[in-house]
Protein backbone atom coordinates (compact mmCIF):
# COMPACT_ATOMS: atom_id res chain seq x y z
CA UNK A 1 0.00 0.00 0.00
CA UNK A 2 1.09 3.55 -0.68
CA UNK A 3 0.04 6.97 0.52
CA UNK A 4 0.15 9.98 -1.79
CA UNK A 5 0.39 13.15 0.29
CA UNK A 6 -0.07 16.64 -1.16
CA UNK A 7 1.03 19.42 1.19
CA UNK A 8 0.64 23.18 0.85
CA UNK A 9 3.39 25.14 2.62
CA UNK A 10 2.23 28.13 4.64
CA UNK A 11 3.28 31.38 2.96
CA UNK A 12 2.74 34.98 4.04
CA UNK A 13 -0.11 36.53 2.05
CA UNK A 14 -0.96 33.30 0.24
CA UNK A 15 -4.54 32.51 -0.75
CA UNK A 16 -6.13 29.19 0.22
CA UNK A 17 -9.86 28.40 0.00
CA UNK A 18 -10.30 25.53 2.47
CA UNK A 19 -14.00 25.07 1.65
CA UNK A 20 -13.34 24.57 -2.06
CA UNK A 21 -10.40 22.27 -1.33
CA UNK A 22 -12.30 20.10 1.16
CA UNK A 23 -15.72 20.05 -0.49
CA UNK A 24 -14.90 20.11 -4.20
CA UNK A 25 -11.28 19.56 -5.22
CA UNK A 26 -10.17 16.55 -3.17
CA UNK A 27 -13.42 14.54 -3.49
CA UNK A 28 -13.38 15.28 -7.24
CA UNK A 29 -9.77 14.08 -7.54
CA UNK A 30 -10.64 10.86 -5.73
CA UNK A 31 -13.59 10.35 -8.08
CA UNK A 32 -11.45 11.07 -11.16
CA UNK A 33 -8.68 8.68 -10.11
CA UNK A 34 -11.34 6.06 -9.50
CA UNK A 35 -10.79 2.54 -8.16
CA UNK A 36 -7.09 3.19 -7.51
CA UNK A 37 -8.09 5.26 -4.46
CA UNK A 38 -8.82 3.06 -1.43
CA UNK A 39 -9.31 5.99 0.98
CA UNK A 40 -8.56 9.69 1.19
CA UNK A 41 -8.60 12.58 3.63
CA UNK A 42 -8.15 16.32 3.98
CA UNK A 43 -6.30 18.17 6.74
CA UNK A 44 -6.09 21.82 7.78
CA UNK A 45 -2.86 22.85 9.50
CA UNK A 46 -3.35 24.28 12.99
CA UNK A 47 0.02 24.48 14.72
CA UNK A 48 3.54 23.12 14.78
CA UNK A 49 2.91 21.28 18.03
CA UNK A 50 1.95 24.21 20.21
CA UNK A 51 4.64 26.80 19.65
CA UNK A 52 3.47 28.44 16.43
CA UNK A 53 1.66 28.10 13.14
CA UNK A 54 1.66 24.85 11.23
CA UNK A 55 4.28 24.70 8.46
CA UNK A 56 1.55 23.56 6.05
CA UNK A 57 -1.74 25.42 5.64
CA UNK A 58 -3.46 22.29 4.32
CA UNK A 59 -2.82 18.81 3.00
CA UNK A 60 -4.60 15.82 1.61
CA UNK A 61 -3.78 12.16 1.18
CA UNK A 62 -4.86 9.25 -0.95
CA UNK A 63 -4.20 5.57 -0.21
CA UNK A 64 -3.71 3.21 -3.16
CA UNK A 65 -2.57 -0.39 -3.55
CA UNK A 66 0.62 0.54 -5.41
CA UNK A 67 2.44 3.31 -7.27
CA UNK A 68 1.41 1.64 -10.51
CA UNK A 69 -2.27 1.65 -9.49
CA UNK A 70 -2.07 5.31 -8.52
CA UNK A 71 -0.27 6.28 -11.72
CA UNK A 72 -2.76 4.42 -13.91
CA UNK A 73 -5.64 6.31 -12.31
CA UNK A 74 -4.00 9.71 -11.87
CA UNK A 75 -1.99 9.90 -15.09
CA UNK A 76 -4.93 10.37 -17.48
CA UNK A 77 -6.45 13.18 -15.35
CA UNK A 78 -3.26 14.85 -14.06
CA UNK A 79 -3.45 17.91 -16.33
CA UNK A 80 -7.06 18.61 -15.37
CA UNK A 81 -6.35 18.09 -11.66
CA UNK A 82 -3.34 20.39 -11.71
CA UNK A 83 -5.29 23.06 -13.61
CA UNK A 84 -7.92 23.11 -10.83
CA UNK A 85 -5.35 24.17 -8.21
CA UNK A 86 -5.74 27.81 -9.30
CA UNK A 87 -9.37 27.67 -8.16
CA UNK A 88 -8.41 27.42 -4.49
CA UNK A 89 -4.81 28.56 -3.97
CA UNK A 90 -1.73 30.31 -5.27
CA UNK A 91 0.55 28.06 -3.18
CA UNK A 92 2.78 25.56 -4.98
CA UNK A 93 1.99 22.10 -3.53
CA UNK A 94 4.57 19.54 -2.47
CA UNK A 95 3.80 15.90 -3.25
CA UNK A 96 5.21 12.81 -1.54
CA UNK A 97 4.54 9.17 -2.28
CA UNK A 98 5.24 6.88 0.68
CA UNK A 99 5.08 3.18 1.34
CA UNK A 100 2.76 2.39 4.24
CA UNK A 101 4.85 0.12 6.44
CA UNK A 102 2.57 -0.04 9.47
CA UNK A 103 -0.94 0.99 10.45
CA UNK A 104 -3.52 0.23 13.11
Amino acid sequence: MIKVSVLYPRAEGARFDHDYYRNRHVPWVAEQVGEAVRSWGVERGLSDGGRGEAPFVASCWFVADSVEAWNSGFGPVAKEVLADIANYTDVQPVMQVSEITSES
